[in-house]
């Protein structure tokens, strides 16, 4: 009783002392989980639980104070190499199902074949490693699988004490204690996951326990019981490849539709989704420990797996896969705000291009923008059958044209200089806008659209000027 005690004080804060180092490590090393969480988190927590358990239950064994049993150190050697095994998916991602065949083929050097024989002794096999499997995927959220393997590792214990089992008792309590340790460093806001390493080895020894404390029973209440122990695990991986399934997911692609995930969109908060989980766990274990003790009939854990299985069609309903957003094609074509005119859209980050109706090809002339009509108006340079026209009217384009009626004066008007104006000027017009018609009350240029850059300022009054070439009216045309 007090050897019991003991280890499992140390384990306890072995685990805690440990996951604080370990943390630290994962840090430097850069081993941390970026796909699920809003933050980096640490991977390596789960070792502190395998090397608290190991170094604790190893000691016990190696001061005779609580010996190991055949059995009990080569399921804690499969343990180890099966921890061993995730950390090594940690560190270089590897696939689920080399982790799942490295699982069963530790879980084939557990099983007590001359009990169980040979068929059972595959099924049981395979339904360890899908036990560790389910395990590995509580880690989805701070506290959970830290929490559902202290509740299963007691009740597995209980079953163990009522067989007098007790090695198995001692290994339980101290991985009970170990991942209770853990737990202070876990718990929401987590500090540091419990990583595939840590999981995988949780889940490897309370199933391989559990098999062993059930071998010699009829199988009907065997399989009960090992569902009741393990209800939690089982419901949460039914949930989650029926949902992919449904949804046409890849059964092995990872996402937010586990248990956790779905009860945090019903409204509560991460710690109490996860208290909400262990409060079934515990009613599962219990109906499991109280069946294998004989107290109740393997009739009960049919509650167990009715409420399972309300449970995992109530959460089937919650949303958990956002919709997927319709593409559009980078061809298509956008109507132009203005009648008459066409723009045609392009990549992202490009400015869209808009030509007026009747518009030819137009040579820019370096260093300006605008249309032909626009570099007119700014007194420069036009070209085309426009230049032509101006020569014709008045004896060559002047280089720095004045505007004729709307009387804006363009020359050594600065570009910081130019405001937006409100109002109207002293002469009646809009203030702040570049005219098109060089001559009042002639023809102008009608349904163009407006210049990319509006130059807008107040203009000053108007004034006579006996210069022929400035008296010419200026006659614009589509060039």
């Amino acid at each position: 009783m007090l050897y019991g005690i003991a280890t499992a004080i140390t384990a306890l804060l072995l685990a805690a002392l440990l996951s604080a180092l370990l943390r630290v490590l994962a840090l430097r090393l850069g081993l941390v989980d970026r796909r699920r969480r809003a933050r980096p988190l640490p991977l390596l927590g789960g070792l502190a639980v395998v090397l608290s358990t190991c170094l604790v239950a190893a000691a016990g064994g190696w001061t005779g104070t609580a010996p190991l049993g055949d059995g009990v150190g080569r399921l804690l050697a499969a343990g180890a190499a099966v921890a061993l095994l995730g950390t090594a998916a940690d560190v270089w991602r590897l696939k689920t199902p080399f982790l799942f065949v490295g699982t069963a083929i530790a879980a084939a050097c557990v099983v007590p074949y001359d009990e169980t024989g040979p068929v059972a002794g595959i099924a049981a096999v395979v339904w360890i490693a899908c036990v560790a499997a389910a395990f590995r995927g509580l880690d989805h959220a701070d506290g959970l699988a830290g929490t559902v393997g202290v509740l299963t590792a007691f009740g597995v214990g209980a079953c163990a004490a009522a067989e007098v089992m007790d090695d198995l008792a001692v290994l339980l309590s101290v991985l009970a204690a170990a991942l209770t340790g853990f737990l202070m460093h876990n718990w929401h806001p987590a500090r540091v996951a419990f990583g595939s390493g840590g999981s995988l080895f949780t889940g490897f020894v309370l199933a391989s326990t559990a098999l062993l404390t059930r071998t010699g029973y009829d199988t009907v209440s065997t399989v009960a019981v090992l569902f009741a122990l393990t209800a939690t695990a089982s419901a949460d991986a039914v949930l989650v490849l029926v949902s992919r399934k449904l949804a046409g997911r890849p059964l092995l692609r990872r996402g937010p539709d586990h248990l956790a995930h779905r009860l945090r969109r019903l409204g509560p908060t991460p710690p109490g989704a996860t208290v909400l989980l262990g409060l079934g766990t515990f009613a599962a274990v219990l109906v499991g420990v109280l069946v294998h003790t004989g107290w109740v009939g393997p009739s009960a854990v049919a509650w167990v797996a009715g409420a399972a299985l309300v449970a995992v069609l109530g959460l089937l309903r919650v949303p958990a896969y956002a919709p997927r957003r319709p593409t559009e094609p980078n061809n298509a074509r956008v109507q132009s705000p203005l009648p008459g005119t066409r723009t045609q859209s392009r990549l992202p980050g490009t400015r869209e291009q808009s030509r007026p109706p009747g518009a030819r090809g137009q040579t820019r002339v370096p260093g300006t923008r605008g249309r032909p009509e626009e570099r007119t108006a700014r007194g420069l340079p036009a070209g085309g059958a426009t230049r032509a026209r101006a020569e014709a009217s008045g004896g060559g384009a002047p280089p720095r044209a004045r505007a004729g009626a709307s009387g804006a004066r363009l020359r050594g008007e600065p570009f910081w200089g130019i405001l937006r104006a409100q109002g109207e000027s002293a002469a009646g017009a809009p203030r702040g806008r570049i005219a098109y018609d060089a001559e009042a009350g002639g023809p102008g240029v009608s349904g163009v659209q407006t210049p990319r850059r509006q130059l807008e300022y107040p203009p000053p009054p108007p004034r006579q000027s006996t210069s022929p070439q400035v008296r010419a009216p200026l006659r614009i045309r589509d060039g």
